[in-house]
């Protein structure tokens, strides 16, 4: 897949305060969606709008393109 992460999203949400308890407590992603962030599938636009909102950014900081070798 030629999009991806360009840093681990968990991990940053947790050092911004936002555990995997948190957002499923406070409902702010479901469990599926922790699992994609997981396995460093990619989620749909609107959660990838909501994790820049949770972590102050753009999509850039957090998604990149690699071209096919």
């Amino acid at each position: 897949m030629p999009i991806k992460y360009k840093k681990d999203i968990l991990a940053a949400l947790k050092e911004s305060g936002y555990s995997t308890y948190r957002l499923r407590n406070e409902k702010l992603f479901g469990e599926s969606v922790i699992q994609q962030l997981r396995n460093g599938e990619l989620v749909s636009w609107a959660n990838i709008d909501k994790i820049c909102a949770l972590l102050n950014c753009q999509p850039g900081d957090i998604l990149e393109f690699q071209e096919r070798a």
